[in-house]
């Protein structure tokens, strides 16, 4: 009896393996989970992150990061046209892609080592491979089970590929870092910033680039004036904009060669095929549904505004719940989140009002607060008081090309506190993160006119409208 008894719990052992507990547990290796696992461990708790693929996650690897290196390659490509302008005589003899695309891989593999040796110093647990929970609020990585009092989910989101015929045929914005050569013909398909970014650099650095946009304008959730002004602007620069265009079928031939059809005809000869609409969370295939996690109809996992699930104990931030994606606000939100569970700072949450946002058009894009169309639902239109400002940035008084700068601010009545500010051009993109500042602790109009303006710049018509 007692062998018989012996047996059984020796199976049943090796049937239920003893899970390796943690304080704090994070899944996902992406800029949020790194922040908080890192901040948690500095209060003494033991804390391990799981990734299955490279540290850093989606902007590191293949977003905000590499992107910024592809902009400076084609803002170098478009000093090079205005060098004349100021007395140099520069030949242009030609591009290499193979280099830059060598140098920028090199230095993401040097930032994927630098973020392992972070978690090393931050004596942080590395955990390589594929999460799934487990029905006991435990989670399994390689036949290994992990558990945590709290939990957190920070997995990101991928690239959307529309399902029509021939699709696959098509890259997403994580294929464009691939890609070996600068393609002759280029097609972007999307509207949002990673189209206008992408179509941008393409444009800039000599391929022949098509965007097919759904309505009349890209940027359509901003701001008009930013809307019109970089649509306009593309155009301007040499993008062919195909308005009310939906692909319906992508063909490919012996040699590689696209042919997209479209409801606006079929373009031919197409190299690169980029599927630039959209993004969604990577919730799937982690076992939620086992755990009970709710999530909305968009796969998005839904919390409160303190990251929490309606599971006590598990959390959620970043891509995968659907706001505000963007990397600064992920990091935010997991070290706000460390503090709340670790740090004793229990009503310590991110205030998602007023985060400031730029696109790498080109010119850049840099955007805070309410658009006008937003303001006046909220306020109404008798609140409202607007300023704008159209101005051409003195570097372009020297250049044969001219590129207009537009600034606006929103203001709402009595006081004038600036509740938007929206501009695009010439260094729209550094000089917003001050004026963020300032926003964000409800300066008003007057308090802009009350700074003195540094001259010349362009940031100086913020504090100078009338």
């Amino acid at each position: 009896m007692f062998q018989k008894l012996l047996r059984y719990f020796s199976s049943t052992s090796r049937m239920a393996p003893i899970a390796k507990k943690y304080d704090y547990l994070v899944v996902g290796g992406g800029s949020g989970g790194l922040a908080s696992a890192r901040r948690a461990a500095e209060f003494g708790i033991k804390a391990a992150i799981i990734e299955e693929a490279r540290w850093g996650g989606t902007c590191v690897n293949v977003g905000c990061v590499p992107k910024k290196v592809m902009y400076y390659t084609a803002s170098h490509a478009e000093l090079i046209h205005e060098h004349k302008g100021y007395g140099f005589d520069v030949e242009f003899k030609g591009f290499d892609w193979k280099q830059v695309k060598k140098s920028r891989d090199d230095y993401i593999k040097r930032l994927n080592g630098i973020y392992e040796s972070n978690l090393d110093k931050s004596k942080v647990d590395k955990i390589t491979g594929h999460a799934m929970f487990t029905s006991d609020k435990s989670v399994e990585v390689n036949g290994e089970l992990y558990s945590a009092d709290h939990i957190l989910i920070a997995t990101g989101g991928r690239p959307s590929i529309p399902s029509i015929p021939g699709a696959e045929y098509g890259i997403t914005s994580d294929g464009f870092f691939e890609l070996e050569d600068l393609p002759k013909k280029v097609v972007v398909v999307g509207a949002g910033y990673i189209a206008v970014e992408l179509a941008g650099i393409f444009n800039s650095l000599g391929s022949n680039t098509s965007l097919l946009i759904r309505y009349d304008q890209v940027l359509r959730s901003f701001d008009g004036l930013i809307s019109k002004g970089v649509t306009d602007n593309l155009e301007v620069a040499g993008v062919k904009i195909m308005r009310h265009t939906e692909v319906s079928k992508v063909t490919k031939d012996s040699e590689g060669i696209l042919t997209v059809e479209t409801n606006s005809g079929t373009i031919n000869n197409v190299n690169c095929l980029v599927w630039a609409i959209g993004r969604v969370p990577n919730s799937d295939n982690l076992g939620l549904d086992r755990v009970g996690i709710n999530i909305d109809k968009h796969n998005n996992i839904e919390v409160d505004d303190y990251q929490n699930t309606n599971i006590k104990g598990i959390y959620a931030l970043g891509d995968v719940c659907g706001k505000a994606l963007l990397t600064p606000v992920a990091i935010a939100a997991g070290r706000r989140l460390a503090h709340r569970l670790f740090d004793g700072k229990t009503d310590l949450k991110l205030d998602y009002t007023n985060i400031p946002t730029v696109v790498f058009s080109h010119p850049p894009v840099g955007t805070i607060g309410l658009t006008e169309e937003e303001a006046e639902r909220k306020y109404g239109r008798e609140k409202l008081k607007i300023y704008t400002s159209n101005f051409l940035p003195m570097y372009y008084a020297m250049t044969e090309n001219k590129v207009r700068c537009n600034m606006k601010l929103i203001c709402v009545l009595p006081d004038e506190k600036v509740i938007g500010l929206h501009m695009i051009g010439q260094g729209c993109d550094e000089m917003l993160q001050g004026f963020g500042v300032a926003i964000k602790m409800g300066a008003t109009k007057a308090q802009f006119d009350e700074c003195v303006a540094i001259h010349p710049t362009s940031a100086e018509e913020l504090v100078t409208m009338r």
